[in-house]
């Protein structure tokens, strides 16, 4: 297709743009990640569709870009400290799905007739999960802080070190044609990649922190460095021959270790959103659609091994490691998605030379095909789990001992007259003042570290996910005056998935129908709640304020009747 010619960059970059931010309200409307949108804008953008993209090079220069951007926000999360105390649950089921998603995927590849090399890297993508999109999702349900939320979290940090590895060996594989160039050239390499490692450990040990906390009094050159870092970064490693993705990595690993990384990384996610869509603007530009054809069967059969299996997948383990189903399955739904990185792996390998653009196309089919759908997946994960259900006790044992195990030290005490749900600040404040007034006082959280913090103070505490109908089934209702639900939840509509409304759920279908109150940022929510079966709305913010007013008012009401004595 001929396409548009355009007299400037300017102008071309400017359609690009606009025609990424109409497929992106596009794909807002029908719940799409901004990448499906972006990838749609490439493909149409493409010489096969409409012929706007012409200048290649440009965009490939911001595409690269963007890939140290990305990968250096990868590395910021890679501090040695957080690595360390990862959760064996998230160790174990994040190598457990990487493994076994990589050998199953291996071996579907081979029985499609895909040659083994090929095979290798597709079976290596299907393991990366978006955690991007995930942490999306999951904060619009209000469920990143949940048990199966941050399980998930925990095995995508695994993940992430994976695909640190995966480049790792890609590009140590990639060096074996340095060779050819003489042994002058490897040496040169070798000394380089000891001169970064040696520098970016001096760097953390002696600097970092101090330029870091210099930088940072300026949030605008905050955000210039961590760019002119990355892509430095990226540069160096480049030019010495270790690829502009590791130097994008090291770039972030020697900045994961200050206090600032996270105030780099809230700042640079909405530069990185911009810039990726220029990779996916040049990744769906350069897909043959004419070839895409053949693409079809081999992507649909890996599209429902990533939809179906690894979640399954997941599942499976944290049933064996003793979790409830409920648990298992809406932790697993998480990975029924490729990621960007699996694009980016699957680039790497073309420019090594390892894989055919062909192969990128069945991966950005699978990526399309999984991303599109997961999302729906996951936002109606409790009307799945609600099917599924009785197909799913294979998965757990007899005693779901994981989530359990807290709940122990306090068994069969005898009654309580309040059970509170949620043991942050605002609920540990509720149970003091109540526990002050006499009385008896059961915590409920899935968080070890409150559950601790509430026992300390001498009140008994329950481990669970309120928003478990199975668990709030079980809890000791007997005798209770009310159960209080002290977690706000966050802005937007009330679904199904609200937490609030699955406990109300649950309290009824038990036959709770003494107090329950549920707390609400804003007091117009809790019309809402009452409907379904909330008899106390609390509202921390309106509350605390209502109560400065009266405190305000006597105060000067007492200072009034002192000046009138004198």
């Amino acid at each position: 297709m001929a396409g548009i010619e355009f007299s400037s960059v300017f102008y071309e970059i400017a359609v690009l743009v606009l025609l990424a931010a109409v497929l992106g309200l596009i794909g807002l409307s029908l719940r799409q990640p901004l990448v499906v949108a972006f990838i749609a804008a490439g493909i149409l953008a493409g010489p096969d569709v409409l012929g706007l993209v012409r200048s290649e090079d440009f965009i490939a220069l911001l595409s690269q870009i963007s890939i140290a951007v990305l990968l250096f926000l990868v590395g910021l999360k890679l501090d040695v400290g957080l690595v360390r105390n990862l959760g064996k649950v998230a160790v174990a089921t994040g190598l457990g799905q990487v493994g076994f998603t990589a050998a199953i995927g291996f071996a579907l590849c081979l029985v499609m007739g895909i040659d083994w090399l090929t095979a290798v890297y597709i079976a290596v993508v299907l393991t990366f999960s978006s955690t991007i999109i995930i942490v999306k999702l999951l904060s619009d349900k209000q469920e990143i802080d949940s048990l199966h939320g941050k399980i998930a979290l925990g095995f995508l940090i695994v993940q992430d070190i994976f695909v640190v590895l995966a480049m790792v060996v890609v590009s140590a594989i990639g060096l074996g044609a340095v060779e050819e160039g003489g042994g002058g050239s490897l040496v040169f390499l070798t000394l380089g990649a000891l001169g970064m490692l040696a520098f970016v450990y001096g760097f953390i040990r002696y600097l970092a922190n101090p330029l870091l906390q210099v930088i940072a009094r300026s949030s605008e050159l905050l955000v210039i460095f961590a760019v002119g870092w990355a892509a430095g970064f990226a540069a160096v490693a480049d030019w010495i021959g270790l690829g502009k993705e590791l130097g994008g990595l090291l770039a972030g690993v020697s900045l994961a270790s200050t206090p600032m990384r996270d105030a780099i990384s809230a700042r640079l996610a909405s530069l990185r959103d911009f810039l990726l869509l220029f990779f996916f603007l040049s990744l769906g530009a350069g897909l043959d659609l004419s070839t895409l054809g053949a693409q079809v069967g081999p992507a649909i059969v890996l599209s429902l091994f990533v939809l179906i299996g690894n979640p399954l997948i997941v599942l499976a383990i944290m049933g064996y490691m003793g979790y409830r189903k409920r648990t298992g399955f809406l932790a697993g739904l998480t990975v029924a998605q490729i990621s960007e990185f699996s694009l980016i792996f699957m680039a790497m390998g073309i420019a090594l030379g390892h894989v055919t653009e062909q192969a990128m196309g069945l991966v950005t089919l699978v990526g399309l095909v999984t991303i599109a759908l997961s999302v729906y997946m996951i936002t109606w994960s409790h009307k799945l789990y609600a099917l599924c259900e009785p197909l799913l006790s294979l998965f757990e044992r007899r005693k779901p001992f994981r989530e359990l195990e807290e709940d122990s030290p306090d068994q069969g005490r005898g009654h309580y007259d309040f059970i509170i749900l949620g043991l942050g600040r605002y609920g540990c404040r509720i149970g003091q003042g109540l526990r002050a007034k006499g009385f008896r006082l059961l915590g409920v959280d899935f968080d070890p570290e409150a559950l601790r913090r509430w026992r300390s103070m001498g009140m008994d505490a329950h481990f669970g996910d309120a928003t478990d109908p199975e668990f709030v089934g079980h809890l000791p209702l007997s005798g209770v005056k009310g159960v209080i639900s002290a977690v706000p939840r966050s802005r937007g509509p009330l679904t199904e998935a609200d937490g609030h409304a699955a406990l109300l759920q649950a309290l009824r279908a038990a036959g709770f129908g003494r107090e329950v109150a549920v707390t609400v940022n804003q007091l117009e929510e809790g019309e809402a709640y009452r409907h379904l079966g909330a008899t106390l709305i609390l509202a921390p913010f309106d509350d605390a304020a209502d109560g400065a007013v009266r405190k305000i008012m006597h105060e000067g009401e007492a200072e009034a009747e002192t000046a009138e004595r004198r």
